[in-house]
């Protein structure tokens, strides 16, 4: 199976070109409140430096419309969005010609019936765990139940793993859950929204394999 990988929580242009060489298939840029919020003028600094890679804007309670404006200012490729949005939400999106991640935060086997019920509306969903007063970021790892039970309940949809992943033991988790997608921030960071190309580019081998990594 061909995973993909995605450096979120990017701050600064420099980072966004590291990740972009060594072959990330996304980047990501918060919106959401946290250590690595940006503007969206800082936003399109970064797009500018992505050589190309689509870059999703990480949004946590943020209006459709005020979405679709940064998008167009940053030149965003997509919508990730953590809080309470609706179907109808991602609808209007994805008719905006955004793909559109939707987030589940597990903590318990009983949140993995939210799972499912996102997936209809979104091109994939994100899992990652919950954790009181943090939306990501926060290199807590998923467990490995909760992580493979929602695969199972993404049979067929793209599953993004995110929540701890290092480069040390990414390799792991793709063969333990199988995901479509990994997700890593803190993982790969210097300081919050300041990344180490030294981890970027071990994480993405660990993922790619050595012979995929120029």
């Amino acid at each position: 199976m061909a995973v993909e990988a995605k450096i979120c929580g990017l701050t600064r242009p420099e980072d966004a070109a590291a990740a972009a060489e060594r072959g990330a298939t996304y980047l990501g840029v918060v919106f959401a409140s946290g250590p690595r919020v940006v503007t969206p003028a800082r936003a399109a600094a970064v797009v500018a430096a992505a050589c190309g890679v689509p870059v999703l804007g990480v949004f946590g309670s943020q209006p459709v419309d005020e979405i679709l404006d940064t998008a167009a200012t940053a030149g965003l490729a997509g919508a990730q969005l953590h809080g309470d949005y609706s179907s109808a939400d991602a609808a209007l999106l994805r008719a905006a010609g955004l793909r559109v991640w939707r987030v589940v935060r597990i903590a318990a086997l009983s949140d993995l019936d939210r799972v499912e019920g996102v997936a209809a509306d979104a091109d994939a969903v994100l899992v990652e765990p919950r954790i009181a007063g943090a939306a990501g970021g926060t290199g807590v790892a998923l467990g490995a139940a909760l992580a493979r039970g929602a695969r199972g309940r993404l049979a067929g949809r793209t599953m993004v793993l995110a929540g701890g992943l290092t480069p040390a033991g990414v390799a792991g988790a793709v063969a333990l859950v199988r995901p479509d997608i990994v997700d890593v921030s803190s993982g790969v960071e210097h300081l919050p929204g300041i990344k180490d190309p030294i981890k970027i580019a071990a994480f993405l081998e660990a993922v790619f394999g050595p012979s995929a990594i120029s």
